[in-house]
């Protein structure tokens, strides 16, 4: 018997995990990707000869299925992960250390956070106090994170110091818009739940590697190929085909549609006959990171960092990729993505001043990508579709879609093989 062909529309993480799940399960895969690139909002790209990500992607100890994911492409050996969570925050008057001990959640951080010198006294407590109504699972209304805290009676050093440089960049979204309920989510999923959640890691490669090595697995890839309209059969039940661009049409037995908001409006045209729920309620985010490669001078003992959150900075987090490069990311960058490319990297070299490790260094030259739909959020009542549509062959797949998750590398996946499901269970 044949097997069962399946289209697979965007190329980014949702579209790739929901292929290599399919493929694996033996469905005949076919990945339609618009761009020449793969990997989505994940992707990877050359400036001045280097091959760059277009963002600082990071991922947590507890991003079980992103971690799977890689290793099932054949890349796990790729993906480096802190042995144990630890972070440096800077302020303007110096520096802190945040590092969590060999102890059992949520105990493996009182020790640091009772040393953490950024915060004072009364701001630890009212901290201290809102992570214990966070473990509580107490429920959160429809309202803002900042709403949340702010009936948590949080200080504004609190705010500045311990929030905002944590949370902002995790969801990618202002404390003023962030959705209670997955900034809580968060906080009980990274740092509240199991001692080994919080360690950040990343890809030691170009994302974009990974994203080949997923694709390699799946039967076929037609990239820059864009869908210009899709087919269903008389009473509109079933999707029988896609067309591209260029005119051709091409018949599958089920369909993913793995695609940005504005992206799958376009396509569907009336997202209410596919039984899915408005899109355009759904708000892009930038992200803007700088990259800049640098003259260390000599570190000294304990100087080195693997990364550094920056308080009352457009920066919120440095990555040190390497001797001699730093990745600066600036995240809910509204306000910065429009800057000149000039503009970014002096922006970013003063602010990565405030590391004592990078005192006396000197900057060689820098590069910044830009990414203006990074992430995209919704207000806290809105109704986020899941993978199932109305048409019994069609499922949707996006890091922005229901998964229980923020909109994230994990999130993204997550759909992926949600989709994955629904087109072998359909």
């Amino acid at each position: 018997m044949a097997r069962r062909s399946v289209a697979v529309v965007g190329g980014g993480l949702a579209g790739l995990a929901a292929g290599l799940e399919l493929s694996e399960a033996g469905y005949e895969v076919e990945l339609f990707e618009r761009s020449r690139l793969l990997g989505g909002r994940a992707t990877s790209f050359e400036i001045d000869g280097v091959e760059v990500d277009n963002g600082q992607h990071v991922f947590l100890g507890c991003c079980s299925d992103f971690q799977s994911f890689v290793r099932r492409a054949g890349m796990g050996d790729r993906l480096w992960l802190q042995e144990r969570f630890q972070a440096l925050v800077v302020t303007r008057d110096g520096t802190s250390l945040l590092r969590a001990a060999r102890l059992p959640a949520p105990w493996h951080l009182v020790a640091s956070f009772v040393r953490f010198g950024a915060l004072g006294l009364r701001s630890k407590l009212g901290v201290a106090r809102a992570l214990a109504a966070a473990a509580r699972n107490g429920e959160a209304r429809n309202e803002t994170f900042a709403q949340w805290l702010r009936r948590r009676k949080q200080s504004d050093e609190a705010l500045r110091v311990f929030w905002t440089p944590f949370f902002v960049p995790a969801l990618n979204v202002p404390l003023e818009e962030m959705d209670a309920r997955e900034a809580l989510f968060t906080l009980r999923t990274a740092f509240l739940g199991d001692a080994d959640a919080a360690r950040f890691g990343f890809s030691t490669v170009p994302l974009a590697h990974i994203a080949e090595a997923a694709a390699a697995r799946l039967a076929s890839v037609h990239r820059a190929t864009s869908i210009a309209s899709l087919e269903t059969n008389a009473d509109a039940t079933h999707l029988e085909s896609l067309v591209t661009t260029s005119g051709q049409r091409r018949a599958f037995d089920a369909f993913v549609l793995a695609l940005t908001p504005p992206q799958l409006r376009r396509l569907l045209g009336d997202p209410a006959l596919y039984g899915v729920p408005p899109l355009e309620i759904f708000t892009p985010h930038p992200i803007v990171d700088v990259h800049l490669r640098y003259a260390p001078r000599h570190p000294g003992p304990g100087g080195l960092f693997d990364f550094a959150a920056l308080v009352d900075s457009p920066v919120q987090w440095v990555f040190r990729k390497g001797d001699g490069y730093l990745c600066c990311s600036m995240s809910a960058a509204d306000a910065y993505y429009r800057r000149s490319t000039d503009d970014l990297i002096r922006l970013a070299w003063d602010e990565v001043q405030a590391i004592p490790a990078m005192r006396g260094a000197r900057l060689e030259r820098g590069a910044v990508t830009r990414n203006p739909e990074a992430t995209f959020s919704a207000p806290p009542d809105a109704v986020r579709p899941g993978p199932e549509t109305a048409l019994a062959n069609v499922a949707l797949a996006g890091s922005w879609t229901r998964t229980g998750w923020p909109d994230t590398m994990e999130s993204a996946v997550r759909s992926g093989f949600a989709a994955a499901r629904r087109i072998m269970t359909g």
